[in-house]
């Protein structure tokens, strides 16, 4: 039986897991980052989680095809590098597929995590059968994946795809630490810097009906409209495929998104929510390993 191992490395959690070449998560399992005192530390961690994982299905390193890791930026993915996420501190140019390679003697891919998911539901959620695709993380920040003529687009150095520093306004709330950009106007962050509240919170209120939490859910979902107007122009995709709040909100937030997009893009695409669920995580760390360069 081949199978493949995958790690998501977050600055809360680290979660590990087997799949199989579908992308079907056969085993899981989770540690605290804050566990770990340094990066050489969590990758022995991760060692010891995924040779638990093969152990308690029966299988060994041999069934192993390959190992796929998903990160936060900024990371050097044709070196295997981590290079100093803001939350993981201490993580400065970590080797982290050399060290996995060493240990498992298996191909290791590392991936920033925003285009780990763009692959993950290009391949198996949303986006099957597109060729051109961008996801939109819409979380606590705003990052994007790049699928562009079938393939993955890294950029000349892997910063391709940071949607949430494009500026949509002179003024409002700051992204990127920028006013007025597109993380500011849409993104959870962003939603709490306007208000000082939760974009949870919020939209908890906006789908009870609660007339004030639904018109700031209206504007953040045309801001991201305009974001993705421009995301269009530039780069013509098929579809736009969009994360966390997207999936939570749904039409409170996409609607206005695909009215303002109609007005203003050349050549508008559908947008729709993800479509991985639960597993997120897991499947775009898993997806990682099983798709080659």
């Amino acid at each position: 039986m081949t199978v493949y191992l995958g790690a998501d490395i977050g600055g809360t959690k680290i979660a590990v897991v087997l799949g199989n070449a579908r992308a079907e998560v056969l085993a899981s399992s989770r540690f605290p980052t804050a566990s770990v005192a340094d990066p050489c530390n969590a990758l022995d961690g991760i060692d010891r989680a995924f040779r638990e994982l093969l152990k308690s299905n029966g299988l060994s390193v041999e069934d192993v095809a390959r190992i796929g890791i998903s990160c936060g930026g900024p990371l050097d993915s044709r070196r295997g590098l981590v290079l100093s996420p803001p939350n993981l501190p201490g993580w400065d140019e970590v080797p982290v597929c050399e060290v996995l390679n060493r240990k498992f003697g298996r191909p290791v891919r590392l991936e920033n995590d925003a285009n780990a998911a763009a692959q993950a539901e290009w391949a198996f959620g949303a986006g099957r059968g597109t060729r051109h695709m961008v996801f939109l993380t819409c979380s606590t920040g705003m990052g994007a994946g790049l699928i562009l003529d079938g393939r993955l687009y890294h950029g000349a150095r892997d910063l391709a795809g940071e949607a949430g520093h494009i500026r949509l306004t002179d003024e409002g709330p700051v992204g990127y630490r920028k006013a007025g950009s597109f993380e500011g106007w849409a993104s959870g962050a962003g939603l709490f810097a306007l208000t000082g509240r939760p974009a949870e919170e919020i939209g908890r209120e906006a789908q009870a009906g609660d007339p004030k939490a639904l018109a700031l859910i209206k504007q953040t979902g045309e801001m991201l409209g305009r974001g993705i107007a421009i995301m269009c122009d530039v780069l013509n995709p098929e579809l736009v495929v969009c994360g966390t709040m997207a999936v939570k909100l749904g039409d409170l937030l996409l609607e206005p998104a695909r009215r303002v997009l109609a007005q203003e893009a050349l050549d508008p695409c559908p947008i729709v929510p993800a479509a991985l669920g639960a597993d997120f995580g897991n499947v775009a760390a898993l997806t990682v390993a099983i798709l080659e360069e």
